[in-house]
């Protein structure tokens, strides 16, 4: 968390992830490079860095889409999450590189503005054979640029959290426009079968891996119901929920993040006000309720950040009857005080 929007140095681990991410890149445009000409003495190194890059974004972007899901299946992937943005970046910079090189290849040689050529040089839409391609390559660029352009948290505080998330939900278009531009157009001119295996073997990964998780928290999401004459509702059992760690149960409609800590239980809303992420997969690090995503922490007890940060999410009210732990669904204002339930 930050305070103020200001320039700072890498870390320790920043340095090595994106050292370690420029390392495989340059290898792969490299191996890719030198692979195609001993295999196709053809084809000229102007045009296999082009299909270089190419092929490097749409596999970046297929890490990308990848990460969110791994992390809700194993939390060894969540250092890969706290950099995701920089993989991002790297995407829409190997996107605009093929962009560019292509456009200067393939449109820089007539009297026609390149861009133009792009747009009006086919627009012959009647025949999958000669349909312009193109057009779906140029709207994924400006999505991810889009995005790569406000991946920083100014973005995010000032186009508020709904926007921004909205606004990055557009991955999934970049990723559905590349794939159209991959099959109306290498597609087209190739032969080679591999390549129509890489492709549907990468969407068959996405859309299983998206599939799977969305189940898993699609079970997760049953309501409990079975309240009391109080209005509190039976969740779990004291015992279920590990010590610094949450239970997330579905309440009203909203999850709530049940967290067991220092002989005391609280509840408090498993949304972190960052970028939505999963609070209940956190954990109570120095007292504090940290968002596994990227660090946010908030009081168990008030779910307010530490001064001098503003940050808070709803509470609810907590009570603890023979061992088994009650929650009441309606929650509070964000950094409300609830006294933690003590665990006998």
């Amino acid at each position: 968390m930050t305070l103020a929007y200001q320039a700072i140095s890498w870390n320790r681990q920043k340095r090595v992830y994106d050292t370690v991410m420029a390392g495989g890149v340059l290898t792969f445009l490299a191996v890719f490079v030198v692979t195609g000409l001993v295999l196709h003495s053809e084809i000229t190194a102007e045009a296999l860095l082009i299909r270089a890059l190419g092929t490097g974004a749409f596999l970046l972007l297929n890490v990308v889409l990848s990460i969110g899901p791994l992390c809700r299946v194993d939390p060894r992937f969540l250092p890969m999450l706290y950099n995701r943005r920089h993989m991002g970046v790297a995407t829409f910079l190997l996107g605009a590189a093929h962009g560019g090189f292509a456009l200067v290849q393939f449109h820089a040689l007539g009297d026609v503005n390149p861009l133009v050529s792009v747009l009006t040089g086919n627009t012959d839409v009647q025949r999958l054979s000669e349909f312009p391609f193109e057009w779906f390559g140029l709207f994924a660029l400006v999505l991810l640029f889009l995005m790569a352009a406000t991946s920083h948290d100014f973005w995010l505080a000032n186009l508020t959290a709904p926007v921004w998330k909205a606004l990055h939900m557009g991955v999934y278009l970049a990723y559905a426009a590349l794939v159209l531009h991959v099959v109306l157009g290498v597609l087209q001119a190739e032969t080679s079968p591999w390549l129509v295996g890489v492709l549907g073997l990468g969407m068959a990964w996405i859309l299983g891996l998206h599939v799977f998780t969305g189940w898993r928290e699609w079970c997760g999401d049953r309501e409990h119901a079975g309240a009391t004459a109080d209005g509190f509702v039976e969740v779990c059992a004291v015992a279920d929920i590990p010590e610094n760690r949450a239970r997330v149960v579905t309440l009203g409609g909203e999850r709530v993040a049940v967290f067991r800590y220092d002989g005391k239980v609280s509840a408090l809303s498993s949304v972190c006000r960052h970028q939505n992420g999963p609070l209940g997969e956190g954990c109570v690090v120095d007292g504090f309720v940290t968002c596994p995503w990227h660090g946010y922490q908030y009081l168990p007890e008030t779910g307010a950040s530490p001064p001098p940060f503003t940050e808070s999410v709803p509470t609810f009210a907590v009570k603890i009857v023979m061992g088994q732990v009650w929650v009441h669904p309606r929650p509070n204002a964000p950094g409300t005080r609830v006294e933690p339930a003590k665990i006998g």
